[in-house]
């Protein structure tokens, strides 16, 4: 599509942010069982054993998850399909998405890039930002009275919720306060905004979950934190089998690759097993056509934020990848309007437009931006799905990382991963065994030699993405991460068990 029709999508801002209650996300039910012929009978016999002490523990229980999204993110991804197969294993699993205006959100987003380790916007988190944090976490406090029982168990996912913990902890739930996000190091942001959110957690979580423990807050009590990394469903929409002309032809419907489009096929399966179709096209921006099915394609799936480094990825594919190779670059991101909880994507896709026309134009014929639809989750997921699954090399050169889900999505189809050695990243590729790790993220030089090493040695490729599959299969499936969740409720269980009860102040 030409710019202009890409700057109209970045015209609608994020007014349409829901302004209204707390909603309740649906999630049907999964039987786990259909992992068995992945992870086998050994394994499965173990989590079936797990999830019914889960369901001793938790009897009469229900465990509600709060975030501040139901699409557009990893952790929205994440609860889809972990709370599917809990729903499966008898569990009364739920999940709540917190209502929030705008100003919340660049609040919860300063947050979030300070405990990243960088100033973000570089606006303040003072006395003025508590109070309005804390009269947005107050309003879903009331509602969630009429939701949370006693003895529940509510998980608490990220900076946007936690100040829900203190009114859960008085209704008499259980508290767990799941951080996806953290730094290798702290520095002045980590710990401005692991004081802000102190009062909200300290002494109040009965249990603090990270993917990592050097994540945890400085001021936590190490006994009651741990790591749990975060899993793929292999059967969702983003991770389910495509054969190759279907995957090509998903594509050129969408508007990504070229190539001729036959309709019947471009259907997906949705989570509850029925049929999906990709009706929505994606919004490219590029100079003449899209890239060849039989040009090597490098993608970069993310988020348009900063420390996904988009802009970066595009450089060092522009300035250090030989044309010759003949290898295109497809950075890919939600539209901008489909993600409430992040108010700086439409900036940041303004950014890497504006340095998508300084290239040379011999470059920028090589270099495609292109923003997925996002009304229909499985939808979106499964246009991803395709794109993964068509690329030569998959790239998540981030700044900084919580976990970093594209890796393991992309490693599970069996492709060549090129990510930094930051955060979660490194617990999932084993460098020169899974995949590529780049020292240093800001060095693009090195960034466009790993690509061209793997677009030169093809067997190399194949040799990583090999071992990558593997790697997925033993670590990061959904089984290992319930397991670990059990694991995490008894050590609750017995803790509450030994200890007299507490009260906070009101």
């Amino acid at each position: 599509m030409s710019a202009p029709a890409c700057h109209a999508t970045l015209t609608s801002t994020m007014t349409d942010q829901r302004q209204g209650r707390m909603r309740e996300v649906t999630v049907q039910a999964i039987d786990a069982t259909r992992l068995e012929p992945l992870i086998g009978e050994q394994r499965m016999a173990h989590y079936l054993a797990e999830a019914a002490e889960a369901r001793r523990l938790l009897a009469g229980r229900s465990v509600v998850n709060v975030n501040s999204t139901a699409a557009g993110g990893g952790v929205a991804e994440l609860l889809q399909s972990l709370l599917a197969y809990a729903r499966g294993a008898g569990i009364d699993a739920r999940w709540l998405v917190l209502d929030g205006d705008p100003e919340f959100f660049a609040i919860t987003k300063r947050i979030h890039n300070w405990i990243h380790g960088v100033p973000g916007d570089g606006g303040p988190l003072g006395e003025e930002e508590r109070r309005h944090y804390e009269r947005v976490a107050e309003r879903n406090a009331q509602e969630l009275r009429a939701l949370v029982r006693p003895g529940d168990v509510v998980i608490v996912h990220d900076p946007q919720p936690a100040g829900l913990a203190p009114a859960l902890r008085r209704l008499g739930a259980t508290v767990v306060w799941r951080c996806h996000i953290g730094a290798d190091a702290s520095n002045r942001w980590t710990e401005r905004a692991w004081e802000f959110l102190r009062p909200y957690l300290a002494g109040v979580a009965d249990a603090i979950v990270v993917s990592r423990l050097p994540y945890a807050p400085p001021w936590a009590d190490l006994a009651r934190v741990h790591a749990i990394p975060p899993s793929i469903d292999p059967f969702a929409a983003k991770n389910q089998p495509i054969e190759p002309d279907h995957v090509r032809a998903a594509l050129a419907y969408v508007g990504v690759l070229a190539g001729e489009v036959d309709g019947s096929h471009v259907s997906f399966v949705r989570r509850d097993g029925s049929q999906g179709r990709i009706n929505r096209h994606a919004d490219v921006l590029q100079t003449g056509p899209p890239p060849p099915t039989n040009a090597p394609l490098v993608v970069q799936v993310s988020r348009w934020d900063r420390l996904k480094d988009m802009a970066g990825v595009m450089t060092a594919f522009a300035e250090h990848v030989e044309p010759g190779l003949g290898a295109h670059l497809l950075l890919a991101g939600p539209v901008v309007t489909g993600v409430a909880d992040d108010p700086e994507g439409g900036e940041v896709l303004r950014e890497c437009i504006d340095r998508w026309r300084r290239l040379p134009h011999h470059a920028r014929s090589r270099v495609h931006l292109a923003c997925m639809p996002m009304a229909d989750p499985d939808e979106q997921a499964a246009i991803v799905n395709a794109l993964q699954r068509h690329a030569t090399i998959v790239l998540q050169k981030s700044l900084a990382e919580g976990f970093g889900l594209t890796v393991s999505e992309a490693m599970w189809k069996q492709r060549p991963v090129i990510g930094s050695a930051v955060g979660g990243i490194v617990d999932q590729i084993r460098d020169g065994r899974d995949g590529l790790l780049l020292a240093d993220p800001t060095d693009l030089a090195a960034a466009g030699a790993a690509i061209e090493q793997l677009l030169r040695n093809p067997l190399e490729a194949a040799r990583l993405a090999a071992s990558a599959r593997e790697r997925v299969t033993q670590a990061f499936l959904g089984d290992r991460h319930l397991e670990r969740y059990a694991s995490l409720f008894a050590q609750i269980a017995a803790v509450q068990a030994a200890a007299p009860p507490t009260e906070l102040p009101h």
